[in-house]
């Protein structure tokens, strides 16, 4: 009756991505929550994507997952940023409506086969032999499975600071899970500890809006997932305002009052997306920091203000609001918190997210020291993709750097761990040309058609955009324009459209009959490889021997510490790490050039094929 082939702990972004792919490959799965009302919960900010997220969600989407499409439904506004820039950044982002989002969510799992739900929390990991066997649950039930995919977000000890009052949670309103992180270090892993924290929400119908600038959604929404009929709405605009001078004197003031400040906080804390506390104090100098005004949705009047994320005790929260235009009068309906918990250092599991120790056992989403719903998305698929696959005896499934800003992800996490809370950006990315937003499903969805994640109404809506594209490359390469005054020579389109001045919308008047069965987004796939042709060409050659370092694969039992001709820090990271080849090998901190030549020698001395 206990048994199952997956079970996920966790229904955060993470986990319901993992239980929904692992059940739609088949495998009879299990999800544990905490609380039923929190599934697929947008605990912090009501929105998803942005720069390099965006790109994770839409690779998500085109792998079969789910986060796309939930996010598309209960958006209400959507912008396209760093248009202004080059196309390799430009990043979706939609604002979504915070109830809704977790009600879909939940709505696709109670919907989907081969998916069970069981409300509890779980306090051990079952092994034998260094094999998983299934988990025990708070009421002392044992549930069993050959994998396991933990996917816990903040709840592993999580402890909630607000001023100098902390108590127990894995976020405001739900109970910690205390259990599970003694059950994991009594397994060998190794804990380390984090923070993170959420702004003060207030209501908005107290909000001077005259005294912010409107951020208006742009005027043709696009959204994430590819081949659904499903229509992006602007029905709300957010708000831009920002501190004042007033506001850091009150902050700074109060410094110590802060748990953070005040030292009641030992957890690492995120650099990219800091506190208040934190850039008054390393940023001393700067007069305004952007505050951003989100509504949470179109049936509540409740509003994120984005950029205050503090642990300061309320009085001092309402204080600081009030000296920020527009905020003067706004009442708050949840304080911000600082939140403290444990995770699995990231070091201990491989590149399909399983851990290096416990055959069997996933580990996925924040619980690895990421932040972020799309890191934490992401990583609960590619855990339920290799659990399921690995299980059916087909082997596993590896996302590499230079095809996917997923495996740019992974291999980050794997290769070179995490001090703080981990978040993707397109800098991280060598090869962020070929991984634009735009041809996401270029890129992976044959991908997720083998997994079976793709219904066949979507991959014959890929492959009919396919066809089109093909044809009107071909046609542009073929076809001359007609002579114009700018261009009396008949020239090929396809070369014409290489220049910075031409662009698709000078086609009709070079002779070329615009076909109604091709879409705007076919034409913008077109721009931009035509415009960046030889850009692209070369990146796909740094990917070619990106790819020939990463298929020299190192043998598994090979012993670091043995090679006297590697760097003594070298072997010690080589050791622990067990880099798969040269190319992750090469990629590890502290493992120089001459490090991996010493290596390439010695296999080759040893007679072991790379």
């Amino acid at each position: 009756m206990n048994e199952y082939d997956v079970i996920v702990v966790g229904a955060g972004h993470a986990g319901v991505e993992a239980a929904l792919a692992a059940a739609r490959m088949g495998a009879r799965t299990l999800l544990f929550t905490i609380k039923l009302e929190a599934i697929g919960r947008m605990s912090c900010n009501p929105s998803v994507g942005g720069p390099a997220k965006g790109h994770l969600v839409r690779e998500i989407d085109a792998l079969g997952g789910e986060m796309g499409r939930v996010a598309d439904l209960t958006g209400i506004q959507f912008r396209m940023l760093n248009r202004a820039k080059g196309p390799a950044v430009w990043a979706p982002r939609a604002q979504n409506d915070r109830l809704f989002y977790g009600v879909e969510m939940r709505k696709a799992l109670e919907a989907q086969d081969r998916l069970d739900i069981k409300e509890s929390a779980v306090d051990d990991v079952l092994t034998e032999n260094g094999n998983v066997r299934g988990v025990r649950s708070q009421l002392g039930e044992d549930y069993l499975a050959p994998r396991v995919i933990l996917a816990c977000g903040t709840f592993l000890r999580g402890t909630i600071h607000v001023g100098d009052v902390a108590f127990a949670g894995g976020r405001s309103g739900e109970p910690a899970a205390c259990e599970l992180s003694t059950s994991l270090e009594a397994l060998g892993l190794r804990l380390v500890r984090f923070k993170t924290g959420t702004p003060p929400r207030v209501d908005l119908r107290t909000v001077d809006l005259s005294c912010c600038e409107e951020q208006p959604g742009d005027p043709d929404p696009q959204g994430f997932s590819y081949y659904r009929d499903i229509k992006p709405r602007n029905l709300v605009s957010c708000w831009l305002t920002g501190t004042r001078p007033e506001t850091h004197d009150i902050i700074r003031e109060a410094l110590e009052r802060s748990a953070l400040y005040g030292g009641r906080i030992s957890g690492t804390g995120p650099r990219y997306c800091p506190s208040i506390e934190d850039k008054i104090v390393k940023f001393a100098a700067r007069q305004r920091h952007q505050v951003f005004i989100e509504p949470e949705g179109t049936h509540t009047h409740e509003a994120y203000v984005n950029g205050v994320s503090n642990s300061l005790p309320p009085a001092v929260q309402s204080a600081f609001l009030a000296t920020i235009p527009g905020l003067e009068q706004a009442r708050v309906m949840r304080y911000g918190y600082a939140i403290e918990y444990d995770l699995v250092e990231p070091g201990q599991i491989d590149l399909t997210l399983q851990c290096r120790a416990i055959e069997g056992l996933y580990i996925a989403g924040q619980i690895n020291g990421t932040s972020g719903y799309e890191e934490a998305a992401a990583q609960g698929l590619v855990a339920a993709v290799n659990a399921v696959c690995t299980l059916g005896g087909q082997g596993e499934i590896i996302f590499d750097r230079a095809h996917s800003y997923i495996g740019v992800l992974i291999d980050d996490l794997v290769t070179r761990g995490a001090s703080e809370p981990y978040r993707l950006f397109t800098s991280r990315a060598e090869y962020r040309l070929f991984l634009r937003q735009d041809n996401a499903d270029e890129r992976l969805m044959p991908t997720g058609r083998e997994l079976g994640l793709l219904s066949d109404t979507r991959w014959q809506a890929f492959q009919r955009m396919s066809h089109l594209k093909r044809r009107e490359t071909q046609r542009l390469q073929s076809t001359n324009s007609t002579p114009t005054d700018d261009i009396p020579e008949p020239t090929r389109l396809y070369k014409l459209l290489k220049r910075p001045n031409l662009d698709i919308s000078d086609l009709p008047r070079l002779g070329y009959v615009l076909p109604d069965d091709v879409s705007q987004d076919i034409w913008n796939r077109l721009r931009i490889e035509i415009k960046y042709e030889g850009y692209l060409a070369r990146q796909r050659q740094d990917i070619a021997r990106f790819e020939e370092m990463e298929h020299r694969l190192i043998p598994p039992d090979v012993e670091y510490m043995g090679i006297e001709t590697i760097a003594w820090e070298a072997r010690e990271k080589l050791q622990r790490m067990q880099p798969r080849s040269l190319g992750q090998a090469a990629r590890i901190a502290g493992v120089n050039h001459t490090d991996i030549v010493a290596l390439m020698v010695w296999l080759k001395k040893h007679a072991q094929r790379v």
